[in-house]
C-alpha cells in the first residue's frame, strides 16, 4: 500500500457578521444582528473545513489560530492550497498566475469543476460561488472565460483527478473532446451537474433531468462517491456523395456536420428538420426563447407544421444504410420511415426511451453505453409523437459500424446540433471509450462521526492489501483489476475511535512483520 504523510494545511479563520450552524465548542446557536448597520462579529470560522466558534475567548482560543486543518467533510475533493505555488514569471511561453504540485494519495479525488454560466436559464452564474465557498476557488472555472483547455493543462499532472461538468450536454461533450485533445492518461473521469434542458446523458448516468437546488454539499459527496464507468464515443467521418444528382444549391446546406464525434445519438429526417428550425428562429430572434415553456410550445407548433406538410415523407427514398454489411435501405423504404436515430445512450429527446424497455427487445441485446455498439432506430411520424408517453421506434439493428449515403440534402443532428447537409457518404464508427462518473443511488461511506447515531465499535477489523503507484494509476477505475493486482499483507486490529495516523502506524508495523517473513500475523494494539 502506497503511504503518504501530507503536508500540514492550516486553518484560514475569517470573522462572521452572520453565521448559521452552533458553536464548535459549546454547542450553542449563534446570534444574528438583523441590523443593516451592525458590524458586529458573531463568529469564526475556517473557510476550509468550515468549523465555527462564538468570538468570544471561551469558545475559541488563541492557541486554535496554528492549528492543522483537516479540510472538513469534502477533503477527499478539495485541491489543498500547499499544491498551490504562485510564480512570478510565465510559464512555457505564456502567463499563468500559479502552477499546481500535486502529492499523490490514493485516498484523494481532487476535483475540477467546470460551470457552463449560460446553461439552464443562467443556473451556471448562481451556482460558481457555492463551489468556490466549498472548495479550493483555483479548482473552479467559469468555461465562458477561455474554455476548458487551460484548467485542464493545469492540473493534468494531478493523481485520481475527477472533473464535474456543469451545463447541458453540449458542455459535456466540450470537456471530452478537450480531453481528447490533451491525451491524459489516465483520463479524468467525468460528472455532470444537468443545467440544460434536455440532459439525455444526464440522465443516463443517473444525474438527473435538470438541477433542482440540491445543496452543493451533497452534489459534491455524490461525485466523490460515484462509480466510474466507461461511454462509448463515435466518429462521424463526411464525405461529399459525388455520385448523387447535382441539386441547386441550398443557402441553408452545408459540406460538413457541425461536430465530428457524438456522445448521445446522430439523427436524420423529421426530428433533426423541427430542431434546425427552432434553432434558426432562436438566432434571429433570441428574444423569443427565454424559457423553456416558450421553446417547448415552439417545438410542439413546428413539428405540427412539419407533420402537415409532410416535407420528411420521402426520406427513405434518398438515403442508403449499411449496417456491419448489411443493407437496411429496403427495410427503411418498406416501413415509409421519416427519421432515423443513431443511439449510443437509452435516453433521447429530454428522456424519453426509443429502443424500448429492456423485456421488450425480442431479438436484441439490451442497450448499453459501453459495450462498443450503436442501435438503429426508425420513425414515423406517427411513433415519434408517442414516444414522450412511452412509445418507442422501430428497432432496425445493432452495429459497430455504419455507412449512410444521402443523395439530397438532408437535415441532420449530433448530441443537438443541427445542419442540413448536402448529399454526402457519412461513416460511423467507435472512436474511443470516456471515464464517466456515474451517480450511485445512495450514499455508500461511512457518515461523519458527529452526524451518525449509530455507536462505535469497540475494535475495527481493517485488511491491508499493497499496490505499486503504477498499478494504482492504471487500475484505479476498475475495483476487480485493482484488487488482483494488490499484495495482501494482513490484519490490522485497531480501537474503533482510531484516526488515520494511527491506523499509519499499524500498518508500518505490519510491512516490517510481512517482509520479514511472518506473513498475515494479526498486531493489536496496546
Amino acid at each position: 500500500m502506497f503511504l503518504f504523510q501530507p503536508t500540514i494545511v492550516r486553518h484560514h479563520w475569517v470573522h462572521r457578521r452572520r453565521q448559521d450552524g452552533k458553536c464548535r465548542q459549546c454547542g450553542k446557536g449563534f446570534q444574528q444582528k438583523f441590523t443593516f448597520h451592525s458590524k458586529e462579529i458573531v463568529a469564526i470560522s475556517c473557510s476550509w473545513c468550515k468549523q465555527a466558534y462564538h468570538n468570544k475567548v471561551t469558545c475559541f482560543m488563541l492557541q486554535q489560530i496554528e492549528e492543522s486543518c483537516s479540510l472538513g467533510a469534502h477533503a477527499a475533493v478539495i485541491v489543498p492550497p500547499t499544491w498551490i505555488i504562485r510564480v512570478r514569471r510565465p510559464q512555457e511561453g505564456r502567463w499563468k498566475p500559479f502552477i499546481v504540485k500535486p502529492v499523490p494519495s490514493q485516498l484523494m479525488k481532487p476535483l475540477l469543476v467546470f460551470v457552463n454560466p449560460k446553461s439552464g436559464g443562467n443556473q451556471g452564474a448562481k451556482i460558481i460561488q457555492s463551489f468556490m465557498w466549498y472548495l479550493n476557488p483555483r479548482q473552479v472555472f467559469d468555461l465562458s472565460q477561455g474554455g476548458p483547455k487551460e484548467g485542464l493543462e493545469m492540473y493534468r499532472k494531478v493523481h485520481n483527478l475527477r472533473i464535474l461538468a456543469c451545463g447541458g450536454d453540449g458542455t459535456v461533450g466540450w470537456i471530452l473532446s478537450t480531453l481528447d485533445q490533451l491525451q491524459l492518461n489516465p483520463q479524468p473521469a467525468v460528472a455532470v451537474l444537468p443545467l440544460g434542458t434536455g440532459n439525455d446523458l444526464a440522465r443516463t448516468l443517473n444525474w438527473g433531468g435538470g438541477y433542482t437546488d440540491e445543496p452543493v454539499s451533497k452534489i459534491l459527496s455524490h461525485v466523490e462517491d460515484g462509480n466510474i464507468v466507461q461511454l462509448d464515443r463515435w466518429n462521424l467521418i463526411v464525405e461529399p456523395n459525388m455520385e448523387a444528382c447535382q441539386e441547386e444549391k441550398d443557402e441553408q446546406q452545408t459540406d460538413k456536420l457541425p461536430l465530428d464525434v457524438f456522445n448521445n445519438y446522430f439523427s436524420l429526417g423529421f426530428d433533426a428538420h423541427v430542431t434546425l428550425e427552432f434553432h434558426e428562429s432562436r438566432e434571429a430572434n433570441p428574444e423569443k426563447f427565454n424559457s423553456r415553456f416558450r421553446n417547448k410550445m415552439f417545438y410542439a407548433g413546428t413539428a405540427f407544421s412539419d407533420f402537415l406538410m409532410g416535407s420528411s415523407k420521402d426520406l427513405a427514398k434518398h438515403i442508403k444504410v449499411v449496417c456491419d454489411g448489411t443493407d437496411l435501405t429496403s427495410k427503411v423504404q418498406d416501413l415509409k420511415l421519416q427519421c432515423l436515430v443513431f443511439l449510443n445512450i437509452p435516453r433521447y429527446c429530454a428522456g424519453t426511451m426509443p429502443w424500448g424497455n429492456p423485456g421488450e427487445h425480442h431479438d436484441f441485446e439490451p442497450q448499453r453505453h459501453d459495450d462498443g455498439c450503436i442501435e438503429v432506430i426508425g420513425f414515423t411520424m406517427t411513433s415519434l409523437a408517442t414516444l414522450q408517453v412511452g412509445g418507442h421506434g422501430e428497432r432496425l439493428n445493432q452495429c459497430r459500424e455504419v455507412t449512410l449515403t444521402t443523395y439530397k440534402s438532408i437535415p441532420m443532428q449530433v448530441d443537438g446540433e443541427p445542419c442540413k447537409l448536402a448529399p454526402s457518404v457519412i461513416r460511423i464508427s467507435l472512436r474511443n471509450q470516456a471515464n464517466m462518473v456515474q451517480k450511485t443511488k445512495r450514499r455508500t461511506s461511512i457518515p461523519l462521526l458527529n452526524d451518525s447515531q449509530q455507536p462505535i465499535p469497540e475494535r475495527l477489523r481493517i485488511r491491508v492489501s499493497r499496490i505499486s503507484m503504477h498499478d494504482y494509476e492504471a487500475l484505479h477505475y476498475d475495483k476487480e483489476k485493482l484488487k488482483e493486482a494488490s499484495i495482501p499483507l494482513g490484519l490490522i486490529v485497531v480501537p474503533g475511535d482510531s484516526d488515520l495516523e494511527t491506523c499509519r502506524s499499524h500498518i508500518e508495523r505490519l510491512q516490517e512483520v510481512r517482509f520479514g517473513c511472518r506473513v498475515n500475523k494479526e498486531i493489536k494494539c496496546e
